[in-house]
């Protein structure tokens, strides 16, 4: 390869984690904004829920149906209108004059994080190297992490300051970064696999293994939607301050930021299952000694920084993965990782709420660890994908 081709690929890179920054920037409007739209617009709590509810099946769980479209289209046109109807849609929420007009703006905004998610990790995967996937991969996905942590404080310093209306400017930043992706010419990557096997014609249905790995990412998303959502209950129930509760979710996402960069480079080095498994190994004891704690200490920071990175560092592997073990089906096969495993995650969040009103918060919060032990049982019995020089390192421990 040429320095010329190196260096767009860089580039090529580059943008694309610029892209999943903003997409997941715009993605986690909500919850600096929805409490300020619902307030002026005199909604129920159960009108929140359901917008809530709404927003999550609109950008998650429609990935995998949004990857299918693409793969089968094999374009990547659509990259010039995911960021645009993201960015455009939530910022006009903002000024939603009904309650309808709100859902159908957030429908759509969440459409057009269903559609960068598989189409950006898809792209991704196109433009790499074989050794290399996985740490492009782990970058991609840092760039979302640290849009989905700017979002809540952008959005509530731009209401306080200057009002709502000064949120649609928030669009500005999707639209410039389109030029860029139409004059870097990213909609002309073709998306068609260079060649298809009988693993790449396989349908998703008759995968045993991607179901598997879907299953296990989903087990993974369980305890990491129960600690933003749960934690600062818990926080509170045991006297503790608002600000403390703040600290201790900006670390577990700093430590998600940080496991997420690194743990693409560890599926390169050590191949996608010793990875994902490392990383469940790292955050199981991590958690159980989070909630062992009864008192907050340097451990209890550590160990909930810990928890973070492992819990996301299983993530960029995942993608790379599923993608090998899906080669024509690609963009799905990441809509499942992104999106249909984190609606997994959301509903087992569910059942922990409903164990918590039956045995306590405390509890429920403990069972979390559940889900981990079941995730590293599941993913023993995946084998090794025939694929990439990643791979090398997992055939060579069984």
């Amino acid at each position: 390869m040429s320095v010329f081709q190196a260096q767009t690929r860089t580039y090529h890179v580059g943008l694309l984690t610029l892209g999943h920054f903003l997409s997941d920037f715009y993605n986690n409007f909500l919850p600096g904004l929805l409490p300020v739209v619902v307030t002026n617009l005199g909604l129920s709590l159960t009108t929140s829920g359901l917008l809530v509810m709404v927003y999550s099946f609109a950008s998650n769980i429609m990935q995998p149906f949004c990857g299918y479209y693409i793969d089968k289209s094999g374009s990547s046109r659509l990259i010039l209108v995911t960021l645009p109807i993201s960015a455009v849609f939530i910022c006009l929420a903002s000024i939603a004059p009904n309650a309808l007009a709100l859902f159908i703006f957030i429908i759509l905004a969440g459409l057009g994080t269903s559609l960068f998610h598989p189409l950006g990790s898809s792209l991704m995967n196109k433009i790499t190297a074989a050794n290399d996937k996985g740490l492009a991969m782990s970058i991609f996905i840092g760039g979302g992490n640290l849009g989905i942590a700017a979002a809540p404080a952008v959005v509530i310093f731009v209401i306080v300051n200057y009002g709502l209306n000064a949120v649609l400017w928030l669009m500005i930043p999707g639209l410039i970064l389109t030029l860029f992706y139409y004059f870097a010419r990213l909609h002309q990557v073709s998306l068609q696999p260079a060649q298809t096997t009988a693993a790449a014609s396989t349908a998703w249905y008759k995968s045993a293994n991607l179901i598997k790995l879907n299953i296990v990412m989903g087990l993974r998303s369980w305890p990491q939607a129960v600690l933003p959502a749960f934690l600062p209950l818990w926080l509170v129930e045991q006297g503790h301050s608002s600000a403390l509760v703040g600290s201790m979710l900006t670390v577990f996402l700093l430590g998600g930021a940080v496991g997420s960069c690194i743990g693409g480079y560890f599926s390169d080095k050590y191949g996608y299952k010793t990875s994902i498994l490392g990383s469940f190994a790292v955050s199981l004891p991590a958690l159980w000694l989070f909630f062992a704690g009864k008192e907050i200490t340097a451990l209890t920071w550590l160990a909930l920084f810990i928890t973070g990175a492992g819990l996301q560092s299983a993530l960029p592997g995942s993608i790379v993965w599923a993608q090998a073990m899906l080669p024509d089906n690609a963009a799905m096969a990441s809509g499942m990782m992104l999106g249909l495993s984190y609606g997994l995650g959301g509903i087992g969040a569910a059942f922990t709420g409903v164990a918590a009103d039956i045995f306590g918060l405390a509890t429920a919060l403990r069972w979390s660890l559940l889900p981990l032990v079941l995730a590293i049982i599941l993913t023993h019995t995946i084998p090794v994908a025939e694929t990439p020089k990643a791979n090398a390192a997992d055939s060579a421990t069984r």
